[in-house]
């Protein structure tokens, strides 16, 4: 029985999670690019990343990008990684924070150099930094529905890891496939099963079109009620 929504979010993360995949963009043509994605109409847009600008050079004139933008009726976010992000990006005025980590160990391992339970024990002190200044946390979770070390992901692994960060005071969880390998069919099965433990509307999606599919299974994830859709 499909539970569509009346209305759905979208989460803009194409100036963060599209633009540090590119080698090099001006901060200029970054806030040309939010400003144009503000005026088509999004109000959630997520425009950077406060971490290491060793590891991610793309992101290291966020807070410029940021404290260019006069955007009052659009709600920015930023990717804050660790305690020193989160003070960074509250600095320049975001009210929400974004966190991730993975359902594979081999993913977290490889690009944030931790254990799951170890990424999620680093957050406490964004979440505490967060809770003292009133900022909404969002969680990610990477490769929900493959991972390119570890192939099939369980079901009951994304669930555990979605319910650690709703514990840990996350309003929402965005669930990733981060290669592109998800269909209809996983989608489904793996919405059914955290539907079951979690309200639907802590659950946003977040698929990458690498093989075609994304908005098939946009359509599966609607179609159980997910009312947050990330997009780029």
């Amino acid at each position: 029985m499909s539970a569509f929504p009346n209305k759905v979010r979208i989460v803009e993360v194409g100036a963060r999670d599209g633009l540090q995949n590119e080698k090099t963009v001006s901060t200029a043509d970054k806030v040309a690019l939010i400003n144009a994605l503000s005026a088509a109409g999004l109000k959630d847009i997520e425009a950077g990343a406060f971490v290491s600008p060793k590891w991610v050079p793309q992101m290291a004139d966020s807070a410029d990008v940021i404290s260019a933008l006069d955007l009052p009726n659009v709600n920015l976010s930023a990717l804050t990684p660790n305690l020193k992000g989160a003070q960074a990006a509250h600095a320049v005025g975001i009210k929400e924070f974004a966190i991730f980590t993975a359902a594979s160990e081999s993913f977290c391992q490889k690009n944030i150099n931790c254990s799951i339970e170890q990424s999620i024990e680093r957050f406490s002190e964004v979440m505490a930094f967060a809770k003292a200044n009133n900022i909404r946390v969002r969680g990610y979770v990477s490769c929900v529905l493959g991972c390119p070390y570890e192939g099939e992901i369980n079901p009951q692994a994304v669930l555990s890891v979605s319910k650690k960060l709703l514990d840990l005071g996350c309003y929402e969880v965005s669930l990733g496939d981060t290669i592109g390998v998800g269909t209809a069919k996983k989608v489904t099965q793996l919405i059914e099963l955290l539907l079951t433990h979690i309200d639907k509307a802590k659950l946003a999606v977040h698929f990458h079109d690498t093989y075609g599919q994304a908005l098939t299974n946009i359509y599966a994830a609607l179609s159980l009620g997910i009312a947050t859709v990330d997009a780029a």
